[in-house]
């Protein structure tokens, strides 16, 4: 018979560390239902028959956040067979109040005391046998970093222990005489099963509301009862007294051993020493930028750690990726070479093509993922958020809001749902919004592709740069605005705990990686995919290749037809008026934009089919005769020659994408009012609506569609009024 077994702690204690101990890579995450908060459950790795359930790290059960409510109903409406309980020994007195709040709703309880390793270290003892008299439950130490004493766990969960033992929460109150009477009093006068009438008694004192809305008439007559015979007594406040009270003379019991200093005060911790720095009011801010360089440059960089020709492992890995989908691609173009021309195109132009867009980001987006991931285990992204509140407040958003825009900047999805992370409604919707004009990894191409064609190379160093800079101030401009405008007298509230720094496991690292660039291929993959088809079929396909004309006037006999009389043209026609004003108001950078709000991706892929009478195999073969064989065998051609038939991809996937060739895509210069409408381009699709699957993110984390039209409309309205006043101003500067 299976068993649930949920698994709570609070936040930083190791809970996500000994899930995947506890799973494996066996886990599904989804979203609890009617919010958005992550629900995460697998499979005992050694033993099916346990389903773990990971609860949302919380501090208490007490019903303020979404967390606490969405844990505090699993407790009370699914009743699982077991809570194991992870605790944090390095600041065991604060996770013993979610302890004694778990072990109140009588469920059987375990305790995995963890960062034993540490404890261990700073010459502190807990006496186990001692603190598992006390509390009446289980108690075993752990490491979840490295494994240690999960054994020992698997065994308590599979009932070697006293883990079946139902514990009854009237025999563990320690809220003074007269609370604890009026909990067991309430207890037998409500509804339910054994045990858990007692837990709902307490919740109704300490005025929870979702379980007060489901008591009887009869029910709540008991409660104001008893709560009158307690006078003006501050429940709640006595309850939560009584815990401390509690865990306080635990405490004092089973820790033994104290590092001191001389002087008999406790010496000061390594995190606090580091804190010291990284926290400075003055070297806070110098110390993050290098770290963000250093994250960005190991993902993106071409010359790292400013080193020529030095390529990031980000990179180095996406040139391995690309160049083996190239090797593929051309493998396939042999194949049905004698395929029918639609055919051809189809598979080759739109399915490789297509396929090759996302493949190539994969190794971009992992080893930005597992750099962040590295970064929040470690503990500095807390400390990031501490420093960045001293600066966000002034925009009436919490210091957490910078961990959701800074994971923009490698994939809109990822930051919108970390957003619900943030405890304010206000702060989750405002970044919610905001997420879509940081300059994720998608956007990257397009920049590379614009400033390259437009600019001299002493100034698309500056011009990128001044795009990150410019998504930034955006963002702090229209936060105020809808601030001002939306939540003037909103309350503004920080507080964050400040984990001690702990290298994290190189498995739990990858582990992350894997989960997240999964949810990327699957999600992203499938829409790139398909409307790349799309978009092939639509730039290849009029009204005549239907009724018999096209194959008529073909020398090949295909239905195909030429690309300025396409399906694709006569919709981009109608639409590049709307883009005049901009300074690209011709049908091919129009309909370039809008494919960037099915996929930011596309806006490249789209640009380089519908230019790519300016990239034939004249073209090609001049560009390539500049280089040397050696030159030649880098950028993939087989035994460094030149080879017509491997060019195309080579360019468009080595060069084009990567913004290497200046004198690239004649016709886009023309199309666009020069340097002016580049930058407008550029400045458009930054702040502009982002892809589909991040507006379908955005969906579940409004819960609205008319939040979620809002925050597209503004996010529209904000791009084309910014995208104007660059393209005028730059117009003057540059006549």
């Amino acid at each position: 018979m299976s068993k649930t077994i949920a698994l709570a702690g609070n936040p930083n204690s190791g809970k996500t560390t000994l899930f995947n101990n506890l799973t494996g890579s066996m886990s599904r995450v989804g979203n609890w239902p009617g919010v958005t908060v992550d629900k995460k459950e697998g499979y005992l790795r050694y033993n099916k028959d346990y389903t773990i359930v990971d609860l949302p790290g919380i501090y208490s059960l007490s019903p303020y956040s979404a967390e606490e409510i969405v844990a505090g109903n699993f407790l009370i409406e699914e009743s699982p067979d077991l809570i194991v309980n992870i605790v944090d020994a390095n600041n065991i007195e604060r996770n013993l109040y979610l302890t004694l709040q778990l072990m109140e709703t009588g469920r059987p309880v375990i305790i995995a005391l963890n960062m034993m390793d540490e404890v261990k270290k700073s010459g502190i003892e807990f006496n186990i046998s001692r603190m598992e008299d006390i509390l009446g439950v289980p108690v075993i130490p752990i490491t979840a970093r490295n494994g240690e004493g999960i054994d020992d766990l698997y065994k308590a969960i599979e009932g070697n222990k006293k883990s079946g033992e139902v514990i009854h929460p009237e025999k563990n109150l320690h809220f003074g005489d007269k609370v604890t009477t009026a909990v067991n009093e309430l207890g037998q006068k409500l509804s339910g099963n054994g045990s858990m009438k007692y837990y709902r008694a307490l919740k109704v004192l300490e005025g929870d509301e979702k379980v007060t809305e489901g008591l009887s008439p009869e029910e709540r007559k008991s409660v104001e009862e008893i709560k009158s015979g307690l006078g003006d007594m501050d429940i709640e406040s006595e309850i939560a007294n009584g815990r401390y009270d509690f865990i306080e003379d635990v405490v004092k019991e089973i820790k033994k051993g104290k590092a001191v200093s001389a002087e008999g005060e406790a010496d000061e911790s390594v995190s606090d020493r580091i804190d010291r720095v990284l926290t400075d009011k003055y070297l806070a801010l110098p110390i993050f930028g290098v770290i963000m360089y250093i994250l960005f440059a190991t993902t993106f960089s071409e010359n790292y750690l400013f080193i020529k020709g030095l390529k990031s492992p980000g990179v180095f890995l996406a040139e391995l990726v690309e160049n083996g989908w190239g090797i593929l691609t051309g493998f396939i173009d042999n194949l049905i070479s004698g395929a029918s021309p639609a055919v051809h195109s189809l598979v080759i132009d739109g399915v490789m093509e297509g396929l090759g867009a996302i493949i190539g980001f994969i190794p971009l987006v992992l080893v930005l993922y597992m750099m962040i991931s590295f970064l929040e285990d470690i503990g500095y992204m807390a400390r990031v958020a501490f420093v960045m509140d001293r600066i966000f407040k002034k925009f009436g958003l919490s210091g957490k809001a910078f961990i959701p825009l800074l994971m923009g900047m490698g994939c809109s999805v990822p930051a919108i749902n970390a957003t619900r992370t943030l405890e304010s409604e206000k702060d989750r919707k405002i970044t919610t919004m905001l997420a879509g004009f940081m300059p994720c990894g998608a956007k990257l191409p397009i920049f590379a592709m614009m400033v390259s064609l437009f600019f001299p190379p002493n100034q698309r160093t500056a011009i990128t740069f001044l795009l990150y800079i410019l998504s930034i101030v955006t963002s702090i401009v229209v936060s105020l605005i809808i601030n001002r405008l939306r939540y003037r007298n909103y309350p503004n509230s920080f507080l964050m705990e400040l984990p001690q720094y702990r290298l994290p496991s190189g498995r739990n690292i990858i582990l992350h990686g894997w989960q997240k660039i999964k949810g990327f291929v699957y999600k992203a993959g499938t829409v790139i995919f398909l409307s790349t088809i799309v978009i092939w079929a639509l730039s290849n396909f009029n009204i005549n290749s239907f009724n018999g004309v096209n194959k008529a006037e073909n020398e090949d006999n295909s239905v195909l037809a030429p690309i300025e009389e396409s399906f694709l043209a006569g919709g981009g026609k109608l639409i590049a008026p709307v883009f005049k004003p901009l300074g690209f108001g011709e049908w091919r950078p129009a309909v370039g934009t809008v494919t960037g709000w099915i996929a930011k991706e596309n806006v490249v892929v789209t640009l380089a089919q519908l230019y790519s009478e300016d990239v034939n195999d004249e073209y090609l073969e001049g560009y390539f005769s500049n280089f040397s064989p050696e030159e030649l065998e880098e950028f993939g051609f087989t035994d460094g020659k030149y080879n017509p038939e491997e060019a195309g991809d080579i360019y468009n996937e080595g060069v084009l994408f990567e913004g290497a060739d200046e004198n690239a895509l004649s016709h886009m210069k023309t199309d666009m009012n020069g340097k002016a409408g580049a930058l407008s381009f550029m400045v458009f699709n930054l702040l502009c609506m982002p892809c589909f699957a991040a507006v379908g993110a955005m969906k579940r984390e409004l819960k609205s569609n008319r939040e979620t039209l809002s925050a597209v409309g503004i996010q529209m309205l904000t791009a084309y009024t910014v995208a104007f006043i660059i393209y005028r101003i730059a117009g003057m500067i540059t006549g």
